[in-house]
C-alpha cells in the first residue's frame, strides 16, 4: 500500500499557552492564554533538521529526542507513514517548566503541523482524533484541550477515551501571569499530592469548580470565591513557597489568583482596570506579564512574507 503524500510547501503552527486547573478545576478545566509558539515545518528529501530560537534554545534537543518531534512522528505514523526527511524552524515564547503548558504547545503544535502538511490529513485524523492523539502523548486532557480548542474548556476521560468542551470565557477578564525565574519539574509538584483528600475539602472543591464554571464566562464578579482550592495548592505549596506566598497575598487583597498548572506561574484573573495595578504587585524575582484571552487555539497560518 502506497505511503500518504505530503505538501511540497511549508506549514506553520501557532499554538498558545494555557493555564490548566485554574484552583478547584483539578485535572479539568484550562484556559488559553494570548502567549505563542511558533513552529513551521517543511517534509524535505531526507534527514532531520532543527532550528530553536527562544526559549529553550540552549537546552533543548535537536534530535528525534525533542518532543516536538516525537509527536510529528506519532501523528505521522496515525496518518499513514513517516516523510523521507523533516526541517523544521521553532520560534518558543512560552516558559518551559513553569506551568504555562509548554509541553502541551509541543505536543500540539506536532501533531497539527503532521496533520497539516499531510494531503488528506484532515479526513484521517479529525479534531477529535487530535485530541485523543495528545492526551494520549501528554496524559492528562487539561492543558492539550485549551491549546488545541482556544477559549475556555473543560476536559475528562470518558471508557478510557479523552473527551472535552469549549466554553467563551467573559470578554472582561484579563490574565496577568507571573512567571519565576526558575522551573519546576511537573512531576515533583505532582508526587506532593496524598492518595486521599478530606470529603468534607473534596465536596468544597466540587462546588468552587462548577462555581468557576460561572464565574468565568457570565458573572467575572465570583472569580474570588470561585478560585479557592482545596485539593491541590496547598499540598504542593512546599515545592514553590514563593508561589504559595503570592497566591494568599494577592487573595487577601481581593484579587483572583491561583497557581497555573503545576506551577510555579502564578496566574491572576482581573479586569481592564486593574490589570495594570495588579502586575505591578509581586514584586522583585518575578517577570508580570498582562496578557489576553487565546480565541482560536491551535492554528495553521499562512507564512510570514
Amino acid at each position: 500500500m502506497a505511503g500518504p503524500a505530503f505538501r511540497a510547501a511549508a506549514v506553520r503552527v501557532r499554538v498558545p499557552a494555557t493555564s490548566a486547573n485554574l484552583g478547584p478545576g483539578f485535572d479539568s478545566l484550562g484556559l488559553s492564554l494570548g502567549l505563542y509558539d511558533d513552529v513551521v515545518v517543511r517534509v524535505a528529501d531526507s534527514g532531520l533538521h532543527i532550528d530553536i530560537a527562544g526559549e529553550g534554545s540552549e537546552t533543548l534537543p535537536r534530535d528525534e529526542k525533542h518532543l516536538l518531534v516525537r509527536s510529528l512522528r506519532t501523528a505521522f505514523d496515525l496518518l499513514g507513514g513517516q516523510p523521507r526527511g523533516l526541517e523544521i524552524v521553532c520560534a518558543n515564547r512560552i516558559p518551559h517548566g513553569r506551568g504555562l503548558g509548554s509541553s502541551s504547545a509541543a505536543i500540539c503544535a506536532g501533531i497539527v503541523a503532521a496533520r497539516a502538511v499531510t494531503i488528506g490529513g484532515e479526513s484521517k485524523l479529525d479534531d477529535a482524533a487530535l485530541l485523543e492523539l495528545a492526551t494520549e502523548i501528554e496524559g492528562h486532557p487539561d492543558n492539550v484541550a485549551p491549546c488545541l480548542l482556544g477559549g475556555f474548556t473543560i476536559a475528562w476521560m470518558e471508557a478510557g477515551a479523552a473527551r472535552a468542551i469549549r466554553l467563551e470565557p467573559a470578554d472582561s477578564i484579563v490574565p496577568v501571569v507571573f512567571v519565576p525565574g526558575k522551573p519546576l519539574l511537573t512531576e515533583t509538584a505532582r508526587g506532593l499530592l496524598p492518595r486521599t483528600v478530606p470529603h468534607v475539602d473534596a465536596a468544597a472543591n466540587a462546588g468552587r469548580a462548577a462555581l468557576l464554571v460561572e464565574a468565568l464566562t457570565r458573572n467575572p464578579e465570583l472569580l474570588l470565591p470561585a478560585t479557592e482550592d482545596r485539593l491541590h495548592q496547598e499540598y504542593r505549596a512546599p515545592a514553590m513557597p514563593e508561589s504559595a506566598a503570592l497566591v494568599e497575598r494577592l487573595r487577601a487583597d481581593g484579587v483572583p489568583a491561583v497557581i497555573s498548572g503545576a506551577g510555579p506561574t502564578v496566574l491572576a484573573l482581573v479586569d481592564e482596570g486593574s490589570a495594570d495595578k495588579t502586575a505591578h504587585l509581586a514584586g522583585e524575582g518575578w517577570a508580570a506579564n498582562r496578557l489576553r484571552l487565546d480565541a482560536r487555539g491551535a492554528s495553521v497560518l499562512p507564512l510570514a512574507p
